[in-house]
Parts: structure tokens; sequence; C-alpha cells
């Protein structure tokens, strides 16, 4: 869609119309296998209801149950180089931090959210598509489960989660007080923090190994993938960035919540009414 030649329009400009960056329209990507592709499928199927296996035991289910030749060292570079998954139980590769990064405290724990922008969760995801995959990162409003941005990239760099994250505050108009991320190298970037930091945003991590975490957006991606990607897979990045595009308008104006009283978000979101919210997380037993 970006027209190299275009007379009026520059490159960069074109990207920031389409909401891509620049980094990523020159992305070159190696092919995949078809092999691999259809293990990180399954994986990522499988992942949604065993949120708890890290790569060992997602092996052992791939080679034990559905009959997969194929070495632990494989899976584990899909299911943390390119997919980004990581088990909510404790112990080693939890997420793919890099202990050169500065990490900062979480924020959350007991917690009342009693209102919109107070605090937003963001996450990357893998998004399968019929010929190859890509990546979904959206911000989501723990209040009001209102998707505030969202965007799609064939990479996971640090700086397309910045520029995102800057697009966020400045599409909404909106800064939170808290944004509540994982610790992944993205996050702990320094292009990623500065972002955060300077627009006056207290960043909170999760920490190693707890379950509840983030948990309102991983819910966001398991109704994206199995009410809208996995009935009709998408068949490039362009049929993906239309899907998606239709799901989260669904989302977010259509959609009932049981957790905010079967309210859809968008009301939620921008009819706030001071009230009394239980904490974040017992707003998860919702």
């Amino acid at each position: 869609m970006i027209d190299k030649g275009h007379t009026s329009m520059s490159i960069t400009r074109q990207c920031e119309l389409l909401e891509v960056t620049r980094s990523g329209y020159y992305y070159s990507p190696r092919p995949t296998s078809d092999l691999n592709l259809e293990l990180m499928r399954k994986m990522d199927e499988h992942y949604l209801d065993h949120p708890y296996k890290g790569a060992r035991r997602m092996h052992i289910w791939l080679t034990k149950d559905l009959g997969y030749k194929v070495s632990l060292n494989r899976i584990e570079h899909l299911y943390y180089n390119k997919m980004s998954l990581r088990s909510i139980l404790p112990g080693p590769h939890t997420s793919k931090r890099n202990k050169e990064h500065k990490t900062y405290p979480y924020l959350l724990r007991e917690l009342k959210i009693t209102k919109p922008n107070q605090v937003w969760g963001t996450d990357i995801t893998y998004i399968p598509m019929s010929n190859g995959f890509m990546y979904l990162t959206a911000v989501i409003d723990l209040y009001s489960r209102y998707v505030v941005h969202w965007s799609v990239s064939n990479s996971m760099e640090a700086e397309w989660c910045s520029s995102f994250i800057e697009e966020a505050f400045e599409f909404s108009g909106q800064t939170p007080e808290i944004l509540n991320t994982d610790q992944g190298s993205q996050y702990t970037s320094e292009v990623f923090t500065s972002a955060v930091l300077n627009a006056g945003v207290k960043l909170s991590m999760d920490g190693k190994g707890r379950a509840t975490d983030n948990a309102f957006i991983e819910r966001l991606w398991r109704s994206v993938k199995y009410e809208k990607i996995y009935i009709n897979p998408p068949k490039d990045g362009v049929d993906l960035y239309h899907k998606v595009e239709e799901y989260m308008y669904y989302y977010n104006n259509e959609r009932r919540h049981s957790s905010i009283d079967h309210l859809v978000p968008v009301t939620q979101y921008h009819s706030f009414k001071p009230t009394i919210f239980p904490s974040y997380e017992d707003g998860l037993k919702d």
C-alpha cells in the first residue's frame, strides 16, 4: 500500500497514515517453513487453554500426544523467540527479559481501579495467517476493558512498541496514571521506557511467575483469536489489519462484558461515574 515513487508524500508520512513503523516497512522477513508455521499454530491454540505450559511441556505435548518428531531446541526457539510466549508459572524463561535493562516495580498489587485512564495494560501476541504470521499489540483500559489503541507488525522491535504507545497517547488524547507491561526486552528498552516516563506516566512491570499479571489483555487475545482469527485466518498482512479493525470495533462498541455489568467498553470508558470498584486482583474473579 506504500508507494515509493509518490510525488507529494514521503514514505515516512505514508507509514504514519497506515500506522506502521518505518523499520517495519523496510524489514525483510526470512521465510518460515511450513512445519514451523504448523507448530506455532498448534502451540498458540494450546497455550490459550494451558498458559502454565512452558516450552518443555509444549515439546512433550507435541511429540508424545500429537506425534511430531521435533527437537526441544526447535520448540524453545519458536516458543520464546518467534512467539514471545512465557509460562505463567515461576521458572526460567518466564519472559524474554534483557538483564542489562532496568525494570520497574509492580504497582497494581491491592490497587483499587476506580476510573478510566487510571491503569492501562499493553502486551504483544503472535497472530497466525494462512501464509506466515505477524504480531498484534494493543493497549487496554483496565477499568472499562476499552481497547484504546492497537497495531500490527511483522517484527517485535522496541521501536514499534515505543511508536505505538506514543500514538496511543496522541490518538486518544489521554494518558494513564499507570501503564502495566511485562518484563519483555521491548518494554524494558530505553526507547520504550523514555516514551512512557516522558509523558508523565508511571511504569509498572509484572513480577515473574504472577498468573494474574496483565490478565485482562490476555483475555482480549483469547477473544480476538477464538472469535475472529481462528474462524477465518487472514490471507496476508492487509487482510489481518482489516480483520483486527473489524473485531476491535465490535469489541469496544458491541461486545458486552460480564465483568463490567454487561456493558460495552465504550460506554464504561466514556460515561464514567465515580464508584467504588474492587481491587485489580479481586476484579479477576469476574
